[in-house]
């Protein structure tokens, strides 16, 4: 388990509250830096059985999000919007003083600044949940009103405390598609132990609309069968955006039979298809294809 990145700071302001991200860590210190980012409502845990199948000799770095996994929550009054979780990747790569690196990101998971990326996978992502531009102000309008009612009714929260099994159910039922083996992984980082139970560690402010829905464009797209575009109905003709989008930036897309947590259920079916891109895009690759490009222009 990585301890705690310490120096990382949400707010430098007297204001708000310290905030700590944390998360887990594979491989050499100066081995090929891979930054892992979970989904929504899921944990660091969700690569546990992935990573140990890629090389050996890589860095793998994968954090709880804050509000996710072992990691604080964000202060009272503050909003879980996107850009927000884009802000947090940039501290994390601040800390670990990585200038380059590769992402390995499922659901959620992007990029905001490609110059410091040589290569990016996506498990099973279209971006975020798309918005017909005439509901944009209305969700906007509610993801304010919900925090502003959650605010106010600080007083009258209670944790609820579940049995292991039953914090379990609720998990898969969440997420139907969860072996037990995956359900008992995420668990690990997903609730606490109190008296008489368990606590679900994420905050609840995640399920809160979301004020910004973003799409940003990458490298490599590996698309569940029974994932994301089966689990959630799309504005019309958005499906075929995304792959002309995709197709546009040269990204490599891959359909594979399996459900949204294929990486974790079954990361065989995906391992070897990950090493082999991210090794085909490694920085030394890039440098040498470079040269042999120039060598063949003199």
């Amino acid at each position: 388990m990585l301890p705690a990145f310490t120096s990382l700071r949400h707010f430098s302001t007297t204001t708000m509250r310290r905030a700590e991200m944390r998360g887990q860590v594979w491989g050499p210190s100066n081995g090929r830096p891979v930054l892992c980012l979970h989904g929504w409502a899921d944990n660091s845990g969700t690569f546990s059985t992935l990573i140990p199948l890629l090389p050996k000799d890589w860095r793998f770095v994968a954090i709880d999000f804050p509000g996710h996994g072992l990691s604080s929550h964000r202060p009272d009054g503050c909003l879980y919007t996107f850009p927000l979780y884009v802000a947090d990747v940039r501290r994390v790569v601040e800390a670990l003083q990585w200038k380059q690196f590769s992402i390995i990101g499922h659901s959620m998971g992007n990029a905001l600044y490609p110059e410091m990326v040589d290569a990016v996978v996506l498990l099973d992502t279209y971006g975020f949940l798309p918005t017909q531009m005439t509901d944009m102000f209305k969700n906007m309008r509610k993801g304010i009103d919900d925090q502003i009612h959650y605010d106010n009714k600080t007083d009258e929260r209670k944790e609820r405390v579940y049995t292991y099994e039953k914090a379990k159910e609720r998990l898969k039922a969440a997420n139907p598609f969860l072996s037990d083996q995956s359900a008992d992984i995420l668990l690990e980082r997903a609730v606490r132990e109190v008296e008489g139970g368990f606590v679900f560690t994420r905050d609840f402010r995640i399920n809160l609309v979301s004020h910004f829905n973003i799409f940003i464009h990458s490298f490599a797209f590996q698309l569940a069968k029974d994932g994301l575009f089966k689990m959630f109905t799309l504005p019309n003709g958005y499906g075929d955006r995304i792959q002309k989008s995709w197709t546009d930036q040269k990204a490599t897309i891959l359909n594979i039979e399996g459900d949204h947590h294929i990486h974790l259920n079954k990361p065989e079916s995906v391992a070897s298809i990950i090493t082999d891109f991210l090794q085909s895009h490694s920085p030394d690759e890039t440098e040498n294809e470079s040269n042999k490009n120039q060598s063949s222009k003199l």
